[in-house]
Formats: structure tokens, C-alpha cells, sequence
């Protein structure tokens, strides 16, 4: 259908001069088959614990609906590629041949993650965070000032120096002295160590609600953000079901949730002993839960109770948030339910450590733990 408008000159009016419209159509994705499908495969590789064989299948029934692949690119044509791209690999497992991910396609994972949460970003230097005492940091400014005894010869700017001793001794005898040199201005930069705790209970996925993957993702996007901006802080993650244990940041795609009950003591404990080690002046507990603690590990045996508070847990969970309080550890709980259990034992813990509680959905989980983690790690400890 052709339409559009003209106008008339009004030099020539026996003729009309104007521009003629056709129907708008949406322009096809010009992208090759390959970069179109992959940040949906990248996708898919959240839901299916890292199983890249369920991923492929669960882009056949979407092409069933929507179609995604052609007689010119095919399922197989597009697995074959990511092969050659680094994506996937050949192994060996259960005693039959299947398809593994390689440490590209789990960075992908991240990456991806990192982008939908907090947005793109670029990698920086190292050592971000800024105090407000200036010299004997790591991070040199655009700033120049006279040397002063105790400041490192990397700091020195020589074209500043070099010119102030021309201009001070002439460059007949060429000379320098101590007080030619121009160093850069430094800023006291401070580091952050970080224990995220994951819940992996089975309430996780409990009532047709997938929380676990959302909490992956933002484990992911974190882990990701901290080693573009700043790659001088650490991250450690820590899940807890009936116990806790770590993972590594490259086994997060692959984590899944048991037939758990909820042992926040032990992730507490393992966070706290992870943080005891590490350096950094500013440390700090993230906890993503849905579920009020019910179970513990006392002499080799557990201790579960699924209904309402166990006082005995509870007061073993809030005696650690005390210790962490005393450490100068603070704890940032999020929420992923409205359960009245749950809020009031987040109350009661928040209270304990003088930290914080977000009542948050799954939507605002990623943001609530950037605004977090920038916030805490610009405290400093005196």
C-alpha cells in the first residue's frame, strides 16, 4: 500500500513536488544464525544447571513455537559452531559421551548475568574505592606536588621533574635534585572481602517459583562485576542446605538446590571463618535466603525442625550475628518471601548484627546487592 503527502510550489503550481511513503516493515535481524542464537542458549544455560545438551533441547521446543533454526542452519549446525567458537566440548561422563562447557561459555554466563543485572560495563584498573585520607595509598591522581621524604620513586613524574630542573640549574651542567622532583598525588584506597551466601534449600524451588536461578545470576553478575572494577577485592560464595560449603565462582552455573532444609549456623560459620582470614579492611556477609533457619550439625548429627522458630536455632544464628557485629562484619539479609516466620527471625538477626534487611523481590535482587556491596565497601574501619 502506497501513501504520503505533498506539497505544493507555490512557484509552479501546475506541478506538486512532495515524497511518497510505503508501509513500514521491521527490518530483519541482519546478525549471522550463530550471534543471534547464542545469548539465548547463553540464557537457557541459567535454567538448565549448566547442562548444555537440555539447553539445545529446550531451543528445539522453542522453535516449535517461534522458529529459531532453518534447513540452511540447524540445531546441529549451531552446536557444531559453538564448538569451534570455544563454547563447548566433548567429554566423557556416566559412561557415555556428552557435551561440557568450556571456561568461555561459563565467563559468557557471567557476563550475561552481569549485563542484564547492572547494566554494561568496562574494565577498570585496579583499586577503585576511594577514602578521604590521602598518600601512602596504591592509586595515583592526575595531581602533582613536591617529593617529600617517603614517597615511592614509582610515584615520581619525570617530565615535571625533568623540566623543574632545567628551569632551576640551567641545562649547561644538566642536574637534578631532590627538590626538582614532582610526584603524582596519591589516594588511600581500601579493599573489600565479600562472602555471599546462597540458600539452597528445597524451598528454593518450592510452589512453582524458581528462586535459586535468580540467585545464581546475581552471584554470577557479582563475581563478574568485582573482577572488572574491582579486581583487588574478593568474593567468596558460600551455599548452605542441611550444611555449607564453598563454590567456586566457575561452578556457579552448575549449582542446583536439594532436598535441603536450612542451615544458616553452618553458612554463618563457614563465612566467618573464610573473612577471618582474609586482609581487608572492609568485610561483609550478603545472605540470599526464603526460608527462616531450621536445621543445625551438633556432634556429627542434625538437629532439624521445620515448624515455626526453633529457639534453639534461632538463638544459635543470632549469637553469630553478635560475633560478626563484634568483628565489624556487617550482614545485608534479602529476603525472597513475605513468610511472617522468616520476617520475624530477620528482624530479630538484623537487630543482633546492626546490619540491614531487604524485603525484596526477585526483580530487585541484583540492584539491592550492587547499591549494597558499593555502599559497604566504602566504610571505613578506624
Amino acid at each position: 500500500m502506497w501513501f504520503g503527502f505533498y506539497i505544493l510550489d507555490p512557484n509552479r503550481a501546475s506541478k506538486m513536488i512532495g515524497f511518497r511513503f510505503t508501509e513500514w516493515i521491521p527490518e530483519a535481524d541482519k546478525r549471522k544464525p550463530f550471534d543471534r542464537l547464542k545469548p539465548l542458549f547463553i540464557e537457557l544455560l541459567n535454567y538448565t544447571s549448566g547442562d548444555a545438551k537440555d539447553a539445545l533441547d529446550w531451543m528445539e521446543e522453542i522453535d516449535k513455537q517461534q522458529p529459531l533454526f532453518s534447513d540452511d542452519y540447524t540445531r546441529d549446525d549451531f552446536e557444531q559452531e559453538l564448538k569451534r567458537n570455544g563454547y563447548l566440548r566433548e567429554e566423557y561422563k556416566d559412561g557415555k559421551n556428552s557435551l561440557g562447557l568450556t571456561a568461555r561459555s561459563e565467563q559468557a554466563i557471567r557476563q550475561r548475568a552481569l549485563e542484564q543485572l547492572f547494566g554494561k560495563m568496562k574494565k577498570a584498573s585496579g583499586g577503585k574505592h576511594r577514602t578521604r585520607q590521602q598518600g601512602g595509598g596504591e592509586e595515583s591522581t592526575e595531581i602533582t606536588r613536591p617529593f617529600v621524604f617517603g614517597d615511592k620513586p614509582e610515584q615520581i613524574r619525570m617530565s615535571e621533574s625533568l623540566r623543574n630542573a632545567q628551569i632551576n640549574n640551567g641545562t649547561e651542567e644538566f642536574r637534578i635534585t631532590e627538590n626538582d622532583l614532582e610526584v603524582f598525588e596519591t589516594e588511600n584506597l581500601s579493599q573489600a572481602s565479600t562472602v555471599l551466601m546462597i540458600d539452597i534449600s528445597h524451598s528454593m524451588i518450592l510452589y512453582g517459583e524458581d528462586r535459586i536461578t535468580p540467585a545464581k545470576k546475581v552471584a554470577m553478575a557479582l563475581s563478574e562485576l568485582i573482577m572488572k572494577r574491582y579486581p583487588k577485592d574478593s568474593l567468596d560464595i558460600v551455599v548452605f542446605g542441611d550444611d555449607a560449603w564453598p563454590v567456586k565462582v566457575k561452578d556457579l552455573p552448575y549449582l542446583q538446590v536439594g532436598p535441603y532444609h536450612t542451615n544458616t549456623v553452618a553458612g554463618l560459620e563457614l563465612a566467618m571463618d573464610i573473612l577471618r582470614r582474609r586482609k581487608a579492611n572492609n568485610k561483609q556477609i550478603f545472605m540470599i535466603t526464603d526460608g527462616k533457619p531450621s536445621c543445625l550439625k551438633e556432634g556429627g548429627r542434625y538437629y532439624k525442625n521445620s515448624f515455626g522458630l526453633d529457639p534453639y536455632i534461632v538463638g544459635k544464628c543470632l549469637n553469630l550475628a553478635r560475633v560478626c557485629r563484634k568483628s565489624g562484619i556487617p550482614i545485608t539479609t534479602f529476603m525472597l518471601t513475605d513468610d511472617p516466620y522468616l520476617q520475624q527471625f530477620v528482624e530479630d538477626f538484623t537487630e543482633a548484627n546492626h546490619g540491614k534487611a531487604l524485603f525484596t523481590g526477585l526483580q530487585g535482587l541484583g540492584e539491592g546487592i550492587l547499591i549494597d556491596y558499593e555502599r559497604n565497601r566504602k566504610r571505613r574501619r578506624n
